[in-house]
């Protein structure tokens, strides 16, 4: 069993920055790659950004592209969002995903192991 949690979410004005964490624990959790997706009221979830297990590959949404950086640290198994420039409209519950592979991937029903979300709120 894997157990993700996230956590960094909060209220920010439009401009500013926050840096969500998720962490990964579990006697099963191997070598995984890891994702970020969020869903905003009365939207379908959505990719956000992928990172494969070696950190060699990432991905980003092109709405957060320039904008976030995805970087994991393995030896802690977190997985780290920093997002910058904030809009409103990336206002949405942000959710940690794993897969069970190393290479990434964008669709939700890739990944197995999800965290329960951190809300972010970016005020105009």
């Amino acid at each position: 069993q894997v157990q993700v949690v996230e956590s960094g979410g909060g209220l920010v004005q439009a401009g500013g920055s926050l840096r969500l964490s998720c962490a990964a624990s579990g006697r099963t959790f191997g070598t995984y790659a890891g994702g970020w997706f969020r869903q905003a009221p009365g939207k379908e979830r959505e990719f956000v950004s992928a990172i494969s297990w070696g950190s060699t590959t990432t991905l980003y949404a092109d709405s957060v592209k320039g904008r976030c950086t995805i970087s994991r640290d393995n030896a802690k198994n977190m997985v780290y969002l920093q997002m910058n420039s904030l809009k409103p409209e990336d206002t949405a519950v942000y959710y940690c995903a794993f897969t069970r592979g190393i290479g990434v991937r964008r669709s939700s029903s890739e990944y197995f192991y999800w965290g329960q979300g951190t809300q972010v709120t970016v005020s105009s």
